[in-house]
């Protein structure tokens, strides 16, 4: 029994430790952000309510029932039901009545109230998929600084076992008379300015890290493993038929602003409604002798239909009030779109303007990498040979660690600027 329950913990250990080890791929660092934030939790449960609303609106087109019951019980001089004359007789009454009111007219007022729900459910919609996008374009952002101290991390460390390597050369060289003390020296200096860049890397990348747990909404303490090239993989796509998320809630905002204008104007029209209910009463004289319950419920019940018309006269211009507060949402309603239209054009511009720029820079960049590696080689080479100092070896080095960070670091912007191209062309980012 003991052995099979450390087996069976350590086997729980095993893959609790595998599950937090599991690497995270781009995507799957956006939809956990997207499940996880609370923010975005917030607005579903608005939307839920939108719908509620909707819900609503529909049931507003239902007839209304009311029933109500009420009893009462007289003493001492009162008014007789029956007779409608004052008696001294305790009595006790009772009344009964169903109600249903149907509303028939009301200026078109439930239509223009179902159609802003329905819009107003369209705009929470798209508002919620651009706060989700939004929150996933931040994270891809802080992935792909992940990945960019994750690669100059890399790079630091290559840098330093080339320099442990030159430094056992240079000591080797030294032993022999080839190379002096001072060469030593400042092979011992080189490595450790690598050491001191390899900690600050180090500490960049911790941070970065931080930051991608922190608008993932990842706990802190468990560890977080992501995967991703260093080269670009997004493609640019044509247009899509789908609209901006952020341009299409604006254009449902127009809509709901324009239905709740109508409305507006609706509570000027007369309304009409129509009603109609049964109801019936059972009245005793105490210590008398009465009829029945039930004969009493059959004899007392009557029916009845009735229609109504309210005509709206004067109620303080506060119609009037509403009507040009809802005109002036709707005014400001169009232009908040417009804004976003001029806004998604200019971003849309702008993004294809950086994805060209660093498409260009990457190519330069990938050629300046292979030509200073060439050079690195050729300087360390030279070195060896007694033609070259070591600060042109640590110089070359240098050079050559900082075009590989530009060149990986062209490559997650150009990632970074293409998504952004094809968000605005429509396309969703998960």
């Amino acid at each position: 029994m003991n052995r099979t329950f450390i087996t069976l913990i350590m086997l729980l250990t095993a893959s609790s430790v595998g599950a937090q080890e599991m690497a995270l791929t781009a995507d799957d660092c956006m939809r956990y952000a997207v499940e996880h934030n609370h923010d975005i939790r917030i607005s579903q449960l608005t939307q839920d309510t939108r719908r509620a609303e909707r819900t609503g609106a529909i049931g507003a087109f239902l007839p209304s029932v009311n029933g109500s019951i009420g009893a009462q019980y007289n003493f001492g001089r009162a008014i007789d039901p029956e007779t409608n004359t004052y008696t001294n007789v305790s009595t006790f009454y009772n009344g009964y009545s169903v109600q249903a009111t149907l509303p028939v007219f009301d200026g078109f007022q439930r239509i223009n109230q179902l159609r802003a729900a329905k819009a107003s459910l369209l705009m929470g919609s798209s508002q919620l998929r651009a706060q989700q996008d939004e929150l996933a374009l931040q994270v891809f952002e802080a992935y792909c600084n992940v990945l960019y101290y994750q690669g100059t991390v890399k790079m630091a460390e290559e840098k330093r076992e080339q320099s442990q390597l030159t430094l056992r050369q240079t000591q080797v060289m030294a032993d022999v008379g080839q190379k002096s003390e001072a060469d030593v020296a400042q092979m011992e200096a080189q490595l450790a300015g690598d050491d001191y860049e390899i900690t600050r890397q180090q500490n960049e990348l911790s941070t970065a890290l931080l930051t991608l747990k922190q608008l993932m909404n990842y706990p802190e303490r468990d560890s977080l493993v992501i995967v991703g090239e260093e080269r670009s993989t997004q493609t640019l796509e044509e247009p899509s038929t789908l609209e901006n998320p952020a341009v299409a809630a604006a254009a449902q905002n127009v809509i709901v602003a324009k239905r709740r204008l109508s409305m507006a104007r609706g509570a000027l029209s007369p309304s009409l409604s129509i009603s109609g209910g049964i109801s019936t009463t059972y009245n005793k004289m105490l210590h008398n002798e009465t009829t029945g319950f039930r004969d009493q419920l059959d004899a007392n019940r009557g029916e009845y239909i009735y229609a109504s018309v309210s005509i709206p006269i004067f109620n303080r211009l506060e119609n009037l009030t509403n009507i040009r507060r809802q005109r002036n949402n709707l005014r400001i309603a169009e232009e908040e779109l417009e804004q976003k239209r001029d806004e998604l054009v200019k971003l849309q511009l702008q993004a294809e303007n950086d994805c060209e720029g660093f498409r260009k820079q990457t190519l330069q960049m990938q050629h300046k990498v292979e030509a200073d590696s060439i050079a690195a080689r050729l300087t360390t080479r030279k070195y060896e040979e007694g033609l070259s100092s070591a600060i042109d070896v640590q110089t070359s080095a240098a050079t050559l660690l900082e075009s590989r960070a530009r060149l990986l670091q062209c490559r997650l912007l150009l990632a970074l600027k293409q998504k952004l191209v094809n968000y605005y062309k429509g396309y969703p980012i998960l």
